[in-house]
């Protein structure tokens, strides 16, 4: 059994090294001289005078740091797999969150991430992910009505954060066991969701993604909700583990 759990280690750490190599790690300097380092994926023989739809991946709060890699750790194989790249080309950013931040909060919060700000400012990490969208979007060979947010945990908060605060830019969202102060969200009733949850999540309620879905849905957006039974924290892996995820995500279109 040690020896199995070992070779899945190792397995799991080519396959991150080689996203690793995908991925091109860069450092972007915010209006306020803020660094926010990310890494950025481009499609395969990337031609700039095409359109492609922009990905923008907010991770956990386990994969905080300045290491420009740990960030990388959920997610990004889907987007290095060479099926999923030919299939759906696209610009992928993966920033990274300073350890000592959160995407949603300014300061990370005591004990629960169950309560949520209502009126509080954009955190500074996210505001800096807000002004790399930004340079982004000035690029010609970034389609406008295909830019997508997905995020996992803290990440999945951000998510709601950034498209109750800026609802205009994206198409399509995907929290995943994130969470949000649900009288936001009219805000962000014209994107389009899929919100992911395990109702066994013993670290972020299971009821802050049932409560968002209930109020998009009162709002009149078009929002799915899947949850996993038995599922603790990581609902990401059975999330990204569905056949229709990305078919999903890149059939959405402003």
């Amino acid at each position: 059994m040690k020896h199995f759990t070992f070779v899945l280690i190792m397995m799991f750490g080519f396959q991150l090294l080689y996203a690793q190599n995908d991925f091109t790690a860069k450092e972007f300097t915010t209006s306020s001289n803020d660094i926010l380092k990310y890494r950025e994926l481009l499609p395969d023989n990337y031609n700039p005078e095409k359109q492609y739809p922009l990905v923008l991946f907010l991770h956990g709060a386990g994969e905080r740091g300045n290491d420009n890699q740990a960030q990388l750790r959920h997610g990004s194989m889907m987007f290095t797999n060479p099926v999923n790249q030919e299939k759906y080309p696209a610009i992928v950013l993966f920033p990274q969150c300073p350890a000592s931040s959160t995407w949603p909060f300014e300061k990370a919060p005591e004990g629960s991430w169950n309560n949520f700000p209502k009126n509080d400012p954009i955190s500074t990490p996210l505001n800096a992910v807000k002004e790399l969208l930004d340079q982004y979007l000035e690029m010609k060979s970034v389609d406008k009505k295909r830019i997508y947010i997905l995020g996992i945990s803290m990440g999945g908060m951000g998510t709601f954060d950034m498209v109750c605060r800026y609802p205009d830019i994206f198409a399509a969202a995907i929290p995943i066991c994130g969470g949000v102060a649900t009288e936001r969200l009219v805000k962000a009733k014209d994107v389009k969701f899929r919100i992911y949850h395990g109702d066994a999540d013993m670290v972020v309620s299971v009821h802050n993604s049932r409560n968002a879905y209930k109020e998009l849905k009162k709002d009149g957006a078009k929002v799915e909700y899947i949850e996993f039974p038995g599922c603790n924290h990581d609902s990401w892996n059975p999330a990204f583990n569905r056949s229709d995820f990305l078919e999903w995500l890149f059939k959405q279109k402003k």
